[in-house]
């Protein structure tokens, strides 16, 4: 029996974001960035494989740490600048990408904390131990100096190898060059490192971005690209940070028009929405077709703050023209339709609607230190181990204060569930709605403990395809946290 695929996709103690989705051997691969549940810095982790049946895409398989990055040579090199934060320690490794060479072996490319160049590692197969075996440079061993090298994407062509790689911040840092162009590509020989091109721009940044089709979603970070009939997508993180926008052309170095948004981990601008439906960060992912639907690949933001970053997926329409509708986020991503809502047990942290009660002051997260997340005021999603628990690990939706919104799309009922039960901890009520949280309510929950209790009620028949949001009330001090919930 297939496990339903829900979002964040992967087990929820698992923080892989910034992924690349790609299909090698029948299986569909992730490769992200790791980050820390509950980290004080991004990307603190080992990079780790996870793979899928292409015909299951609820049942990952933990495929081991893949890259360390005390393999990279460069960790030894006193030159190379580091954050304020890792003075002593190992430089992090950021946001990789992974392509099949013309050789058949799996090559990985990343970028090395401030070491301004693009490295390589190579592996037999897509999710085995990968070896260092270079940097990206010129013939003579030169880095071109003209762009900020960050975030590489790679395409692997009949017509050739293209890498592409940015960042254009508003903010210039040291050893920036003085004038940011934007997102570059750049062709490889067949060893899949020396370049063998002049640089050119595919995505303006904002200090070119003026007069061009990027002027209003200008390229801040995250290169992604992909092949997909006639046409070449560039993906990319926007100045605006919360959004994957999307420009296309018929050939990989263009030139590239920027088409539209591809999807907002706050749901922002979709139909129009100017509502963030959750709370916001820095996006990051890649385009996959699995199975005749195309999904983009994107990740959320947990523990109240940007440190801890969870993959999600859902479907993008494509447009006749070629060009895709932005996505809805979801609690049933790779699922294919809805959850199966009857006599199963989802965690609460699925939601993909959570909002606070002061929803016009829903922003940007900042990324918060452990120690500032208790004095946050709004909801989020925590996780901690436990023993006994199934995967070893607990999360849960917490700070839950009265006028607080979480929802999930979507559930299918079927022909019928009458009873409603949660596992709730704190104080407060949360009351059940149908379709949208102003909906007449059905049902209503209560909590009084400082430990998890589950409680349950009787709900009206429901039947068919919904999407499920809860309200919370209860006195002004109060907080509830909720764990899980299950229909039947």
């Amino acid at each position: 029996m297939k496990k339903p695929a829900v979002n964040p996709y992967l087990p929820a103690w698992e923080y892989v974001p910034d992924g690349e989705p790609h299909i090698f051997e029948g299986r569909l691969y992730v490769f992200g960035s790791h980050d820390e549940n509950g980290g004080n810095e991004f990307c603190l982790g080992d990079y780790v494989g996870w793979s899928a049946p292409l015909d299951d895409l609820g049942n990952w398989r933990y495929e081991g740490v893949i890259y360390r990055k005390e393999q990279d040579p460069q960790q030894q090199d006193p030159t190379i600048p580091s954050l304020s934060t890792r003075a002593g320690k190992p430089h992090l490794i950021f946001a990789p990408d992974v392509a099949r060479g013309p050789d058949g072996r799996y090559y990985l490319y990343y970028s090395m904390d401030l070491s301004g160049v693009v490295s390589v590692a190579v592996c037999d197969q897509p999710a085995g131990r990968y070896e260092y075996w270079g940097k990206v440079a010129c013939p003579d061993g030169t880095v071109p100096k003209d762009f900020v090298w960050f975030d590489p994407a790679v395409l692997v062509e009949d017509s050739g190898i293209y890498l592409y790689s940015g960042s254009a911040p508003t903010k210039h840092y040291p050893g920036m060059p003085e004038k940011i162009p934007g997102a570059m590509v750049v062709r490889l020989a067949e060893d899949m490192k020396t370049i063998v091109s002049e640089p050119v721009c595919v995505a303006n940044g904002p200090e070119t971005a003026q007069g061009t089709s990027f002027e209003e979603h200008p390229f801040f970070e995250a290169s992604s690209i992909r092949h997909f009939g006639a046409w070449y997508y560039f993906v990319y993180s926007s100045l605006q940070g919360h959004e994957l926008c999307y420009a296309m052309s018929r050939r990989p170095e263009g030139p590239f028009t920027y088409k539209g948004v591809l999807v907002s981990n706050g749901d922002l601008g979709r139909e129009g929405n100017q509502q963030p439906q959750y709370y916001m960060g820095n996006n990051h992912g890649g385009m996959e077709q699995i199975g005749g639907r195309y999904y983009i690949f994107w990740h959320r933001h947990t523990h109240g703050g940007q440190f801890s970053r969870q993959g999600c997926a859902d479907e993008i329409l494509l447009q006749p023209d070629g060009t895709f509708r932005q996505a809805e986020i979801t609690s049933c991503g790779l699922n294919g339709g809805p959850l199966p809502a009857r006599e199963q047990r989802y965690p609460a942290s699925i939601a993909c609607c959570l909002q606070g009660p002061d929803k016009e002051k829903m922003k940007q997260l900042l990324p918060l230190q452990p120690q500032h997340r208790t004095e946050t005021d709004i909801p989020y999603v925590n996780g901690a181990k436990e023993p006994g628990h199934p995967e070893g690990y607990r999360s849960w939706l917490e700070n839950l204060r009265p006028g607080s919104v979480f929802g999930f799309k979507y559930f299918d009922f079927g022909a019928g569930c009458v009873i409603l039960s949660m596992t709730l901890r704190g104080q407060g009520q949360v009351t059940l709605h149908l379709d949208a949280p102003e909906s007449p309510a059905l049902a209503e929950l209560a909590a009084d403990s400082d430990v998890w209790v589950t409680v349950q009620t009787e709900v009206p028949s429901l039947t068919g395809v919904h999407s499920v949001y809860f309200t919370v009330s209860g006195r002004e001090a109060a907080r509830l946290d909720c764990a899980d919930l299950c229909f039947e």
